[in-house]
């Protein structure tokens, strides 16, 4: 995401390399630069006008240490202005209540009932809340079933009256049937529209008015551009929303929606969608964001996304096998399963500082696991589980069995007995040690 705003900004702040000091005239033109990068990233025009003259205005009145270069500093200007125009910092989400009642809004097709099923896996990873997702989407049964069956995939209660064609009625019984069962959050998947019409804003106010929920949510489709604004600034105007959840910000996306929305709606993104899977759902933190944009990277929230797939108690059991030389194919599939968790994996490498930019012309395939899921598939239970049995007629038959070939068979199987036997070392202080000694022998290549 943001990858042609980065690129134009980046170009911009050339302009300043090799000045010797901020002048009028060099940041004019640095800043008209920095104006039509905004505009292409389609930010609404008014506000990436009041964001080159308040940067104007900073840069123009600092005074420039002899140890901060020009362009560095017009850096800085740039990420903590970008980071204050999207809000400065991140909003909480209120689930003070009994239960609290979070209602989501929004168009067809912007990923309501999808973003409600992944809302609710946050509160019950992240937040330990029991939520209860509530299908008040009476106008499309077809939306029911689906967050019927997203709710079994987050494994939370979902609450639905088939053939019921009052939503405020179905609500108000989804509120008493998580009082009933002691859920503490409920979640209201409303019905949407292609566009907004005069029904749609009636029935959600309606739902709003009866349920009196902490959150209204609006959910807004980021490759929309300044449609979504609008559709924020509407969506406002009738329901009094308290934030925006913004999704599909992993595609093809200018990114002008995340930069306008606060500016223009005075109300808050708290939560970005970044992928298809249900736990990429990300708290929207704007000083990160312009760290993103500026191509500084975002390790804090790398380290979050691993942290959220981080079992401590699987973590100790694979310590004690790694140290005993025991490390197997089975571990190796689950370790793998939790990065895939993480989302899309050129997205996660743009979250660490210097690789996104070295990356951006790279193609990285998703499915890159694709040759080693299919291979460990192919072995039996044995071969998993004792990974110095697979000799070459093994791995003939597991080459025919995947349809991975075999020299690729050999490339993996080398790579994994390579990785065991670095990370046996590492855990093991004796091997370390004799290890640090053969690296001094002659003829040791150095480590």
């Amino acid at each position: 995401m943001f990858e042609n705003l980065s690129e134009r900004l980046e170009r911009s702040f050339k302009i300043l390399k090799g000045e010797g000091k901020i002048t009028e005239i060099n940041v004019a033109e640095t800043l008209k630069d920095v104006r039509k990068a905004l505009l292409e990233a389609d930010v609404n025009y008014k506000v990436a006008k009041s964001f080159t003259d308040t940067v104007k205005q900073k840069a123009l009145g600092q005074n420039v240490l002899t140890a901060v270069k020009p362009s560095q500093l017009m850096v800085k200007i740039v990420h903590d202005e970008l980071a204050a125009l999207m809000g400065g910092q991140s909003t909480e989400l209120n689930v003070q209540g009994h239960p609290a009642i979070i209602l989501m809004a929004g168009l067809n097709g912007a990923g309501k009932t999808t973003m409600s099923a992944k809302l609710a896996l946050y509160l019950k990873k992240q937040m330990h809340k029991r939520p209860l997702l509530a299908a008040c989407d009476t106008f499309r049964p077809a939306a029911m079933e689906q967050l019927r069956v997203l709710a079994e995939q987050v494994d939370v209660p979902c609450y639905l009256e088939e053939g019921a064609t009052d939503p405020v009625q179905v609500a108000q019984n989804a509120i008493k049937a998580a009082k009933a069962y002691g859920q503490d959050v409920v979640i209201v998947d409303t019905a949407g529209r292609q566009s907004i019409d005069e029904e749609l804003m009636v029935q959600i106010r309606s739902i709003k008015d009866a349920i009196e929920p902490q959150e209204t949510l609006l959910v807004v489709d980021a490759m929309i551009g300044q449609e979504a604004v609008t559709t924020a600034k509407v969506f406002n105007e009738r329901l009094e929303i308290d934030g925006v959840i913004l999704t599909k910000l992993d595609g093809d996306t200018r990114g002008g929606a995340a930069l306008s929305i606060r500016t223009v709606v005075d109300k808050p993104i708290k939560f970005v969608g970044t992928g298809e899977k249900m736990e990429t759902l990300d708290v929207f933190h704007p000083e990160r964001m312009a760290d993103r944009i500026l191509g500084m990277g975002d390790i804090v929230s790398f380290v979050e996304r691993a942290q959220q797939q981080f079992d401590e108690e699987e973590a100790r059991r694979l310590e004690k096998k790694i140290a005993k030389n025991k490390y197997d194919y089975n571990d190796f599939l689950t370790q793998i399963g939790q990065i895939k968790k993480m989302g899309n994996i050129k997205d996660l490498a743009a979250m660490i500082p210097g690789v996104g930019k070295a990356l951006k012309d790279v193609d990285i395939d998703d499915n890159a696991f694709k040759a080693v899921e299919a291979m460990i598939g192919s072995m039996t239970p044995y071969e998993r589980a004792h990974p110095e049995c697979i000799n070459m007629s093994r791995k003939q038959r597991i080459a025919k069995g995947s349809g991975v070939s075999l020299d690729e068979i050999n490339r993996i199987t080398k790579q994994f007995d390579q990785m065991r036997k670095m990370m046996h070392m590492i855990t093991n202080p004796a091997a370390m040690k004799q290890m640090q000694r053969m690296k001094g022998m002659p003829g040791m290549p150095k480590i």
